[in-house]
């Protein structure tokens, strides 16, 4: 299979934002209760920062050298980060919606820069409509399959422990499974992981990713695609994207051994976290995991092209 690469990306300078502290503008009306910008964020804390104060900040950027922006979610949400998202079809309002988006885009291809967003298409959020369907309906809720529920609590009529009290352990999900009535993300319960197996929310997922190719972003870095092992579900995703629009930039965040989403047919490069740890054993001396490198073949790689200092022996 031929890989066809978006030839812009390849000379590309990215430059990453995350929209809650990098600028405000005055032109999006705000809620109350926001934190004093210049005081020290804290978790759950919003600064207000939005997509128009990023647009305001275009010409800085492009001073910088910079050609493309890779925005950390900017989708409805709850959170700060934006990763626990309420709904995907809008930008959300204290970004300044989908129009401040459409100005930003406007404002950024005027300039030659492309814009690429984050994609969080593994899990949802406590308020994304169908989980919340189901937390209100429990076994009567015709969304049961857009997520993994534990069939015994709904069927004892048991409800859903989205908001415990009390903090649990265990990851990988299957502790959240049996202690919460759902499968979520590392068992965060504000995380309920999607059920890419049902039809629905693939087709769901694939309408997402159309709908903001079409509005006119320039592609996707897709947040834990790992977690979704499914080939047919990426290629799937790669083929839809690119009918829309084959210069999209399609990124994977893939941890570890990453050829078997860059073989032509899903993605277009993945965040190579190993030639990052490589490069803090470089300068900042931490040592790196070479069973984690062994596993993921680029032993020889590394060795060609770190400091010897890098490597434990």
């Amino acid at each position: 299979m031929t890989v066809t690469t978006p030839e812009w990306v390849k000379d590309a300078v990215f430059y990453q934002i995350f929209p809650d502290r990098f600028a405000i503008s005055t032109r999006v009306s705000k809620p109350s209760n926001l934190e004093a910008w210049d005081t020290p964020p804290t978790v759950f804390g919003f600064k207000g920062g939005d997509l128009l104060g990023a647009a305001e900040k275009l010409d800085y950027l492009q001073d910088l050298g910079i050609t493309a922006i890779y925005f950390t979610p900017v989708f409805t949400s709850t959170a700060n980060h934006r990763y626990h998202t309420f709904d995907y079809f809008s930008v959300d309002p204290i970004l300044g919606g989908n129009a401040a988006l459409r100005r930003l885009l406007d404002q950024a291809h005027a300039r030659n820069i492309r814009v690429v967003l984050d994609g969080v298409f593994n899990h949802a959020s406590r308020g994304f409509y169908q989980f919340n369907h189901a937390l209100e309906n429990g076994a009567a809720s015709p969304y049961l399959d857009w997520f993994y529920f534990n069939d015994e609590w709904l069927k004892a009529g048991r409800p859903l422990d989205a908001y415990p009290r009390k903090h649990f352990k265990g990851y990988g999900g299957k502790a959240s499974l049996e202690q919460l009535g759902y499968r979520a993300w590392w068992d965060l319960p504000a995380l309920p992981k999607l059920n890419t197996n049902t039809p629905a929310v693939r087709e769901f997922i694939f309408d997402v990713a159309k709908f903001w190719i079409d509005f006119g972003i320039d592609g996707w870095r897709l947040d834990v695609p790992g977690e979704i092992d499914d080939d047919s579900f990426w290629s799937e995703f790669r083929r839809r994207v690119k009918g829309a629009n084959p210069e999209v930039y399609i990124v994977g965040e893939v941890w570890e051994a990453a050829r078997r989403w860059l073989q032509g047919d899903q993605f277009d490069a993945v965040m190579n976290y190993l030639f990052t740890k490589a490069v803090l054993g470089y300068f900042v001396g931490e040592e790196m995991d070479l069973e984690q490198v062994r596993r993921a073949g680029g032993y020889q790689y590394l060795r060609r092209s770190t400091s010897a200092r890098s490597l434990p022996r």
